[in-house]
């Protein structure tokens, strides 16, 4: 009877300590997806400031550069993109594409004098660099928070705990390399 007894409290003392286990386990991998989800707010107000400053900006270099029609659609084209973009891998190929085509049109003002000279598109020049500024370090810390997210949603044991509660490997919000490294082409 005794045996019986001790069998039945190391049985139940196993189970309260994998319930104890799955549960701070369960925890800590909520605890990383909100700082995730957080990382991406941060990507996103970024994102926000830019979209409001780039109308101005193309509003400005309109009326300096009619000949450059085909970098301010791509521009819009990508802007719109990048706002629609549902996922991290659409919002970061739709970014790549709307740096791109924000290099060209930095490349293009190089060729108006008076644009360079102008008040209003130094300062708007000069806010876009704050902001990509800033939205590079958004960017690091949401990779950051996804790389910590990530190596415990795939170690074990924490891997079991993520596959019996739906937590899955969450994408680096990444612009593609070759984009950054392009030279972006001019022409008239």
């Amino acid at each position: 009877m005794e045996v019986l007894g001790f069998i039945g409290i190391i049985i139940l003392a196993c189970i309260i300590f994998g319930a104890m286990w799955f549960v701070m386990g369960y925890n800590s991998l909520v605890h990383l997806r909100a700082l995730l989800k957080e990382a991406w707010s941060g990507i996103d107000v970024q994102l926000k400031r830019r979209y409001d400053l780039i109308p101005n900006l193309v509003e400005t270099v309109k009326g300096y550069s009619i000949h450059e029609k085909s970098t301010l659609e791509n521009i819009a084209k990508y802007r719109s993109a990048s706002m629609n973009a549902t996922t991290v891998e659409a919002k970061a190929g739709a970014e790549a594409g709307l740096a791109q085509a924000l290099k060209t049109l930095f490349a293009v003002a190089e060729n108006y004098p008076q644009l360079k000279a102008n008040e209003n598109f130094m300062r708007l020049q000069k806010d876009l660099s704050k902001i990509e500024d800033e939205l590079q370090l958004a960017r690091r810390y949401y990779n950051g928070t996804a790389r910590n997210y990530n190596i415990k949603v795939q170690m074990f044991p924490s891997r079991i705990i993520a596959g019996i509660t739906g937590f899955t490997v969450e994408p680096y919000f990444e612009l593609s390399n070759a984009a950054e490294r392009e030279v972006p082409t001019v022409k008239f």
